[in-house]
Order: structure tokens, then C-alpha cells, then sequence
């Protein structure tokens, strides 16, 4: 149904809350807001196809825009509040952005940034302004409420975390088509249960592209979202049950973060009306997603895709606990698990994965990174390594940039960091390569603990032990150093290069 319709029909339901303030919107602020965006974008001279950028925190007006944007057939490029003002000049310029939209929050950020802006063409600026910004609400208060004569179907052009270098735009044709003909929700009602009295929790950054995509698919199919305005454990429980929250999304961080709550901290919530929690972003240790089921029963859902929407992999509870550890089968492409030469595999072998029709992209001004992504039959690759069991599920193994090769033995580190961040002590980890002057390479684990008291030889010892005990020797750690706090998106991927590069500097093999 289109959003100018689910206005008319319930004009006061909530289309979505933040849920630290409790402030709402209805549908009939949607309608009007976004319409009076689309209008601005276009008294701007925006046309389909144009390209915007926002760099917003979990803004009251963040969704608004994005709704605007795609009602105007606009790209819209949500860029991460994390980054400095080089990597965020870096994204506009390179997505094509003729309009920047941002907040008086971000100011040490983005006050020096317009010079570095040489395409741009208005910068805007939400909850004050600053010399070369205008006030976005000053501008959407001069425009009409009604929809604009030509509307058309936009899209998201978001960027990949960049954990390994320089992000990559994804970018997708515009699809065609009238904005709002079909059923935003439709896939979520199929795989998910969604109905419109569903009620969707988004804990995480909206900017990342699961949390955007489910949080405005709901939106638009006519359900009522909440967003944390930022992600901490027992507020998110306190979310679930003040919002009766029906489904949500997470990353496997934020399930270790509740399941470290105190007990009583963790129980004191009563999360019995959800009905379906979705993780992704991140491998799930088998313990923790254990816990996690028989915490909140059998509503726990996994998926592995990517923002080049080229395939989506799912699985269920019942599934997930007859097959421990997989990520599911392939709903929307073929799979295919292929060696170094393109190859496939046999059954239960690792190799890269690649997506057979699930759907086209390329890498935005990156032709070698887009054939990088390509198998010789066209197939693609999100640039991880797994394997399939015999009925057909996938099993991620890690990530092929993260791979450790000590002695010419090929070593994960994704095995050794779900083991870890079991141990009680243990709220953080990330393992990775280190240099040897005999092997190559040596296996390094860098933790972040519960408590900062703990660290010292006695824990680093504690912990390479709790790793021998359980997994092979050649895969625990050579020696275990201590950070207060990693280097982690709140969408749960670790900025492992950060890390890795101190212990690689001066080493030509140092940046993978």
C-alpha cells in the first residue's frame, strides 16, 4: 500500500518511535515530512537518479529522509557517524552526492569538511546550523506536505564497512516501477510472520544496511518500528518489553553484551512477545546462540547476505539446532564453494562462496573490485569462506582477508574467537596474524575483559590453556594482548585492520 494511503486509512497509528524519548510520529507525519522533503529535493533541481548523503546519528528525522529519497527516485547514501572527516569527504565525493545532509552532533566532524566538497551542491544541517550549512527544518517548513508530481522508486547506495580499506559503494539500478505499488514488507511476512500489528525494534546504527533495509521495509508495509537511539544492552530488554516488541534485529555482539548482564539484571524483562529475533552481520558462536534459544525460546532467526543483495542464506531455530552452526540455505541464488582456481569443492571443503542469481551490482567507480567479486561463470562473491553439509547448509568459516597462514597451514581465526568470548572473563576478542620471523605468521589474540582488573601473565595464560583444551593447538593464540575496548562497528564487524596494522608496521605483508 502506498505510504500516502496507510496516511489516509490510519492516520495517528505510530509509523515509528525512538525509544529512549519515547517521541513518536505518526503516519500522517510521515506523509508530510517526507513529502515535504521529496519537495525540497526537487526544488533543488534533484532529478531521478541524483545521489544524496547523510551523516546522522539515529536521528528523530533519519528515517524522513530516507523515505523523501526514495519517493523522489533518488540514490541515498547513509554514511557512518563513526568516521573522520577525511573517510566521510571521501564517500560524498566519490558516491556523487549533490546534497549533504547532517547534524549539529556531528560538528567537530563535518565543519571543515564543505572545501573538500568541490561537487556538492547544498549542505544542510539539523538542530542548529553552522557557517556553509542551512537548517533542513528551515527548508522543509517552506515546502508543500503533498506528494511531487513524478514520484519514482529510489534506493539505497551505501558503502561496506571497510574493515580491510577503503569502502566500496554498492551500487544497483534504480528499479522501475510506481513508488509503492508493491508490499514493502513482503519478504518479512513470508519468512518473518510480520503482519501489520507487528512492532520492529532496530538497536543498531541505521545507517548499516541491514538495520536501514528491515527498518524501513517494515516502516513502509505499514507496521510500527522503534530505534534505539543507541544500543546498550539492558535498555534494549527495557525496549522489548515497554514497546511489546514483535520483531527485531541484532548482531551477535549485543547478544554476548545481554547475556553478560547480571542475572537478575537479565530477567528482570519480560520478552514474551517476541515472536521472531533476526541476527546477521557477524558469525553467532554455537554457545552463545544456545543460550540465546533457550532464553527467548525458539524465535531466533539467522540470515547471511550482504548489502550487494546478490543472495540471501537463512535459517531458523528448529534448523539452526539440527544443524549447529550453519547460517541456512540459499533462498534467493544457487550456492558454490570454490578454490583458489574457481573450482567447486567437494561437499564439507572450504572454499570462497559465490551467489549464482541472486541478483546484480557492482562496485561504484571500482571496476577491478567489481571483477574481483566475479567467478568466470559469472557467479559472485561477498569475499567469504564456508562450506555446505550434504543436505545443502552453509557453514561460514571466516572471512578470506582474515586468513592466518603460519608455517603454510591455512588458519581461521573465526573458530578461535567464538571460543573465547565464551570464557566468563572475556567480554571481547579478535585474533589475527602477527609476524614470525620462522612461520610467516603467529596467531595472536587481542581481548577486551570483563573487568580491566583481571588483565595480566595470569590471564593471558588462562586463556591460551581454555584454547588448548578445546580446539587444536595450531589455532590458539601464541600470546594474548589487552585493550579497554575494541575496535567495533556497532553493526558488530571488528576493525581488525586497526589492530592488525600495529603489530604489521614496517613488515611488507602487514595490510590484508
Amino acid at each position: 500500500m502506498h505510504l500516502s494511503q496507510l496516511a489516509a486509512v490510519n492516520p495517528d497509528k505510530p509509523a515509528y518511535i525512538m525509544a529512549g524519548s519515547g517521541q513518536t510520529f505518526s503516519y500522517s507525519d510521515l506523509e508530510r515530512g517526507s513529502n515535504q522533503l521529496a519537495q525540497l529535493f526537487r526544488s533543488l533541481g534533484l532529478v531521478r537518479g541524483d545521489h544524496i548523503a547523510i551523516l546522522l546519528e539515529n536521528h528523530p528525522l533519519f528515517i524522513q529522509i530516507c523515505v523523501a529519497a526514495q519517493r523522489a527516485g533518488l540514490y541515498y547514501t547513509a554514511i557512518s557517524y563513526r568516521l573522520q572527516s577525511d573517510e566521510v569527504a571521501y564517500i560524498v565525493n566519490d558516491c556523487g552526492a549533490k546534497v549533504f545532509i547532517t547534524s549539529k552532533d556531528r560538528q567537530t566532524v563535518v565543519e571543515a569538511l564543505l572545501p573538500d566538497l568541490p561537487e556538492l551542491d547544498q549542505a544542510f544541517m539539523l538542530d542548529g546550523v553552522i557557517a556553509g550549512f542551512e537548517s533542513l527544518e528551515e527548508a522543509m517548513a517552506a515546502q508543500l506536505g503533498t506528494p511531487i508530481s513524478d514520484e519514482s522508486i529510489g534506493t539505497s547506495m551505501l558503502y561496506s564497512s571497510g574493515t580491510t580499506g577503503r569502502p566500496k559503494g554498492v551500487f544497483r539500478q534504480l528499479p522501475e516501477g510506481e513508488w509503492g505499488a508493491e508490499d514493502s514488507a513482503a519478504l518479512f511476512r513470508a519468512l518473518y510472520g510480520a503482519t501489520d500489528d507487528s512492532i520492529y525494534l532496530s538497536p543498531a546504527p541505521l545507517y548499516h544496511a541491514a538495520p536501514l533495509t528491515f527498518s524501513m521495509g517494515f516502516l513502509l508495509g505499514g507496521m510500527t518500528l522503534v530505534i534505539m537511539e543507541h544500543f546498550e544492552a539492558e535498555a534494549a530488554l527495557a525496549a522489548i518489553q515497554r514497546y511489546k516488541i514483535t520483531h527485531s534485529q541484532w548482531v551477535p555482539t549485543m547478544f554476548i553484551r545481554m547475556l553478560k548482564l547480571e542475572e537478575e539484571a537479565r530477567l528482570r524483562y519480560d520478552v514474551s512477545s517476541l515472536q521472531c529475533a533476526i541476527h546477521a552481520a557477524a558469525p553467532c558462536p554455537v554457545p552463545v546462540k544456545e543460550q540465546m534459544i533457550e532464553w527467548w525460546g525458539p524465535v531466533i532467526y539467522e540470515y547471511y547476505a550482504g548489502s550487494e543483495g546478490n543472495g540471501f542464506v537463512a535459517i531458523n531455530s528448529e534448523e539452526w539446532l539440527a544443524h549447529k552452526g550453519s547460517v541456512g540455505r540459499g533462498l534467493t541464488a544457487v550456492l558454490h564453494i570454490c578454490d583458489e582456481e574457481g573450482n567447486e569443492v567437494p561437499t564439507g571443503e572450504s572454499g570462497t562462496i559465490f551467489f549464482e542469481g541472486g541478483g546484480e551490482f557492482e562496485y561504484h567507480n571500482d571496476p577491478k573490485k567489481t571483477a574481483e567479486s566475479r567467478h568466470p561463470k559469472g557467479w559472485s562473491t561477498l569475499g567469504d569462506i564456508g562450506y555446505l553439509d550434504d543436505e545443502g547448509y552453509l557453514y561460514l568459516t571466516d572471512r578470506k582477508s582474515f586468513m592466518i597462514i603460519s608455517g603454510g597451514v591455512n588458519i581461521y581465526p573465526q573458530e578461535t574467537e567464538n571460543l573465547l568470548v565464551t570464557h566468563p572473563k572475556v567480554m571481547d576478542v579478535a585474533v589475527f596474524g602477527v609476524p614470525n620471523e620462522e612461520f610467516g605468521e603467529e596467531v595472536k589474540a587481542v581481548v577486551q575483559p570483563i573487568d580491566w582488573a583481571d588483565i595480566g601473565p595470569e590471564l593471558e595464560a588462562e586463556l591460551i590453556e581454555f584454547c588448548r583444551e578445546n580446539i587444536s593447538h595450531i589455532k590458539c593464540p601464541k600470546s594474548v594482548d589487552f585493550e579497554k575496548e575494541l575496535p567495533r562497528h556497532p553493526t558488530g564487524k571488528l576493525y581488525k585492520r586497526l589492530l592488525k596494522d600495529r603489530y604489521w608496521e614496517g613488515h611488507q605483508t602487514g595490510i590484508l
